[in-house]
């Protein structure tokens, strides 16, 4: 029998999650079928030119790093992310995340390597090294983040090129790839990654947090895509119903752009953030950022914007599921 997804349940690792801010301590419960305890939470403001918001259980309730800025980590104490519940999370009265009336989105992973997700903090030693992780599967996507000192988000992608281990995108900017040794041009394993010199990866004493991703049939796919330039756009097959999409132009400087399935909740999905900044949520038309249709097997892009859409542009993607395209007993799922 074929093996059509290896997670049946996807809330089990991944659920978004709305809110409205009540200016006190909040207590946001998935309203998916599955509990599921999150070990990262990344949240924004959708109203207000707030920053993006990033908190996960490993380095600890409090700490708090922007993926929209390069600046250090910073201890919010109790007034960010002050629990991960077994069913959502508890946050303060931290005014980017929690002022009274303004809508909030949080995306929010629970940690896993039958999930493909893993989260790594490391000390740098300033020498071409590798650092072990604990997915038993090659990451497809990993970012790391300078904890001690300002250093930009550095992004690895499976699709950033056909040798992506010589190259990376900045998560906090809009700049195009680059192309240096920041990952000592070494592909990662199944057990490991590996990292230069530059102090934004591996300064002698800093600190860093990575999150990466393996893809898992069914659940998570990471890959790229070229424009074409016209409303009637590509199709992107994932094997799933998505529940996010975010995307990243590789070969022009370009928006990270992020929708998702409580944002938006018919087609089209065109309810947008942008991750690298502070910007409100935007309904985009369809020549004004990512515009698309979420099927039960893909994305359909709708839209001909420059961000998602150029013709002979090239972009990346991650994606996550809401339920995969035929669950593991050969059932298939609905479309929206």
């Amino acid at each position: 029998m074929a093996v059509y997804t290896t997670i049946d349940n996807p809330e089990l690792y991944f659920q978004v999650e709305l809110y409205s801010g009540t200016g006190s301590g909040l207590s946001a419960t998935f309203d998916g079928d599955e509990n599921m305890q999150p070990t990262l939470v990344w949240i924004k403001n959708r109203d207000t030119t707030d920053n993006h918001m990033l908190y996960d259980s490993v380095r600890g309730t409090g700490a708090r790093v922007k993926p929209n800025l390069d600046q250090a980590e910073g201890d919010d104490e109790s007034n960010g992310v002050s629990s991960f519940d077994s069913d959502g999370f508890t946050i303060g009265t931290k005014a980017a995340i929690n002022t009274s009336g303004e809508n909030c989105v949080a995306w929010c992973w629970k940690e896993s390597a039958d999930a493909g997700f893993d989260i790594v903090t490391y000390t740098g030693n300033g020498s071409a090294r590798t650092i072990s992780h604990s997915l038993s599967a090659v990451p497809k996507y990993y970012v790391v983040k300078q904890r001690n000192s300002t250093g930009g988000w550095i992004v690895y992608h499976v699709g950033n090129t056909s040798s992506p281990e010589t190259d990376y995108l900045r998560g906090d900017k809009t700049d195009a790839t680059v192309d240096d040794a920041i990952f000592n041009d070494t592909a990662p394993t199944s057990s490991v990654f590996s990292v230069g010199t530059n102090a934004p990866v591996n300064g002698s004493d800093d600190t860093y947090v990575t999150y990466l991703f393996a893809e898992k049939q069914g659940y998570s796919k990471f890959g790229s895509y070229s424009g074409n330039g016209s409303t009637d756009g590509p199709m992107i097959y994932l094997g799933f119903r998505p529940a996010m999409f975010l995307i990243k132009r590789t070969n022009a400087t370009e928006q990270w752009e992020i929708v998702d399935n409580k944002r938006s909740v018919d087609n089209p999905v065109n309810d947008v953030l942008v991750p690298n900044g502070t910007d409100a949520e935007v309904a985009a038309a369809t020549g004004n950022r990512i515009y698309c249709d979420f099927l039960a097997n893909g994305v359909k892009l709708r839209g001909n914007a420059s961000s998602a859409n150029e013709n002979g542009g090239t972009f990346i993607y991650m994606a996550f599921a809401e339920q995969p395209f035929v669950n593991s007993n050969g059932v298939p799922c609905n479309a929206r």
